[in-house]
């Protein structure tokens, strides 16, 4: 199956379900529906950072701090979080993320929004990411990631994101 033509739960401002749709339906009418970002962290604490290919539908060419994805209908934040994280690093037998907040992430109005379940995982795996997905990868310090949010064109979600779990921690 296309990535346009997955089926996505579309959910409303209490991230209650009300419809289904595919997703290139979602994104171009603009329709609210659910994400999942995973903070995925080695064990001396890096984070994995990336940019996006060129080709992805939302975003392309823009770094982020977070793995994940949307989640499909039916399908739980948790089961999405381990399957996205799972299939971007490249990995099996990933721990199961741990769930730390959600939000609902508005966007710049162009875009419509999505309920956004944040969860972190810290593993010791080789990574093997998806090269559809991700054309550049990196385990960075905290400290570099900070000095490179001025530098880098980010993921205005992930920025968003990563700002609450700042704050979180």
């Amino acid at each position: 199956m296309k990535p346009a033509e997955e089926i996505l739960d579309i959910v409303d401002e209490h991230d209650t379900v009300v419809g289904q749709a595919p997703r290139g339906e979602v994104y171009a009418r603009g329709l609210r529906h659910r994400c999942a970002f995973v903070l995925a962290r080695n064990p001396a604490g890096e984070v994995f950072v990336h940019r996006r290919t060129a080709t992805k539908m939302v975003f392309p060419g823009r770094y982020d701090m977070f793995v994940g994805g949307v989640v499909g209908a039916g399908e739980t934040y948790d089961e999405a979080a381990l399957r996205e994280a799972e299939e971007e690093l490249g990995v099996s037998g990933l721990p199961q993320p741990t769930p730390l907040f959600r939000f609902l992430y508005e966007g710049d109005g162009s875009r419509g929004g999505w309920w956004s379940a944040v969860y972190e995982v810290t593993f010791d795996l080789p990574v093997r990411p998806q090269a559809e997905e991700i054309d550049w990868y990196a385990f960075i310090g905290l400290d570099e990631l900070e000095a490179r949010l001025g530098e880098w064109t980010w993921t205005p979600d992930g920025l968003a994101a990563f700002d609450r779990w700042r704050a979180h921690r």
